[in-house]
């Protein structure tokens, strides 16, 4: 089969390698017909984010397409529509997963749709209920919030879970973009002042994937046993926080990462993923916004654009 392997310069090359061998825990293989690109990806390319070891080498932690072998009598048969999260090999025509980490595709999904669907709902899933524990009538704080992450948090926590939403954007049109998606405030990184913005609207619950200077004061206006959740650093790796906030507001501030999961805790996690979300999908509530779809061989243009940050939702490639 062919895969999108990256090469000691971070070229891409489309080339020949091994197929996919089933055992163990990965006991489905899969048709890939669409993968979706996340940051990792991009990581990954710069040799910074290596795949677990059972993985392969090439990116793609999302995927959708059909299933080809299954075990017998499981949750799968050959030919069921799957989409699924992967610890990295998605950039490739076939792949091998294990069923745990497979969800039936939402009904009246395409597969570049569903093909958007695991990596950034399941984090946002896992950050909002699990690590977060975000309640009905809370403020919820997204930093990011025209990215595919950012839509699905805006989702999840607006229509899911009945927050009050609070996104910081890169531009006014990203802002009216976020409105339309459930988003009640938002906050321009260009021209608005973070800090007041929240300081009006304190976030009970925060998914900071920057990082950066001004994360520290950003966490100093949560209100009361507020949570603040560290998932990446883009904008820098220091910040200065008045740690007596800590104990006099009972803050937690938590570090928190899907990829380094076992595969036991990512089957949980898509388990609610699927019970709980897959109503709001099949009914039409929202769905994930593709923002382009490009031919896999493509990868170097669609990793561009994710770089250059030209993307509202997710960008897709077709195998």
């Amino acid at each position: 089969m062919k895969a999108m392997t990256i090469g000691a310069d971070g070229a891409f090359e489309w080339k020949e390698v091994g197929e996919p061998r089933l055992g163990g825990d990965f006991d489905v293989l899969l048709e890939v017909k669409a993968c979706a690109l996340n940051r990792a990806d991009v990581m990954q390319r710069a040799g910074a984010y290596a795949p677990p070891p059972e993985w392969p080498e090439w990116p793609g932690l999302e995927c959708a397409g059909v299933v080809i072998e299954a075990p017998a009598g499981g949750r799968f048969k050959p030919g069921d529509a799957v989409c699924a999260l992967l610890g990295g090999g998605g950039y490739a025509e076939r792949v091998a997963v294990p069923e745990g980490m497979c969800m039936p595709m939402p009904k009246g999904f395409s597969f570049e749709q569903a093909a958007g669907v695991p990596e950034v709902y399941a984090t946002a899933y896992l950050n909002l209920k699990i690590v977060g524990e975000l309640q009905r009538g809370e403020t919820f704080f997204i930093n990011g919030g025209e990215g595919g992450l950012g839509i699905a948090c805006i989702q999840l926590a607006k229509h899911v879970f009945g927050a009050k939403v609070v996104a910081q954007v890169a531009s006014d049109e990203n802002g009216e973009f976020c409105k339309g998606v459930g988003a009640d405030v938002v906050c321009n990184r260009f021209k608005d002042d973070l800090v007041e913005i929240l300081s009006g609207n304190p976030p009970n619950v925060a998914i900071d994937p920057v990082g950066g200077p001004l994360m520290g004061r950003c966490i100093a206006t949560m209100p009361y046993r507020g949570r603040w959740i560290s998932l990446a650093s883009m904008a820098g790796n220091e910040t200065t926080l008045d740690v007596n906030l800590l104990w006099r507001k009972n803050l937690r501030v938590i570090g928190s990462t899907l990829r380094s999961r076992t595969s036991a805790e990512k089957a949980q996690i898509l388990s609610g993923l699927v019970r709980d979300v897959w109503p709001a999908f099949e009914s039409g509530l929202f769905a994930p916004f593709v923002h382009k779809v490009l031919p896999i061989t493509e990868a170097a243009e669609a990793h561009r654009m994710m770089v250059a940050g030209e993307n509202r939702g997710k960008i897709v490639m077709t195998a």
